[in-house]
């Protein structure tokens, strides 16, 4: 019944995705650099429920990827989701229970950079596998990022 029939979009407000690689690496992958992804979205509107506003908290917000092939990728991957408004949606936090702020939509980030101490960084060995899965589930597949580079 998830069945996905045609390009799945999502409702995620406007804002700016950016990438660029830095000489450093994260545990768990000595062998390569790291990809640095900074998404910014500004409080607006919201769409799904037009005219009112919403709050964006914590932006901008840094995340991490190995620069490695899967990791590179899982950033081409990423680059659909995020022109198919998918990465991100408005709702209801489930951090801080605030309603009508940009939340995270089904798309495990990692953003620690230097350790694992809140589940959010690295080492994690299965976190690219995981991500690939979670975007599959969004519709988005490895022939997306091919055919959209």
């Amino acid at each position: 019944c998830k069945t996905i029939y045609g390009v799945k979009t999502g409702n995620q407000p406007a804002g700016k995705m950016e990438y660029h690689v830095i000489p450093h690496s994260l545990p768990g992958h000595p062998d390569c650099k790291t990809i640095r992804i900074i998404y910014n979205i500004p409080p607006g509107i919201q769409h799904p429920n037009p005219g009112k506003p919403f709050t964006a908290r914590g932006f901008p917000r840094h995340c991490y990827l190995p620069d490695s092939d899967k990791g590179r990728k899982v950033l081409r991957l990423l680059l659909v989701a995020w022109d198919r408004r998918l990465i991100f949606s408005v709702g209801t936090s489930s951090t801080t229970g605030e309603s009508d702020t940009v939340i995270w939509n089904e798309v495990h980030h990692k953003t620690e950079f230097g350790s694992n101490l809140t589940g959010h960084g690295f080492p994690d060995p299965g976190h690219l596998d995981n991500v690939l899965e979670e975007l599959r589930a969004q519709g988005i597949t490895e022939d997306d990022g091919l055919m959209e580079k």
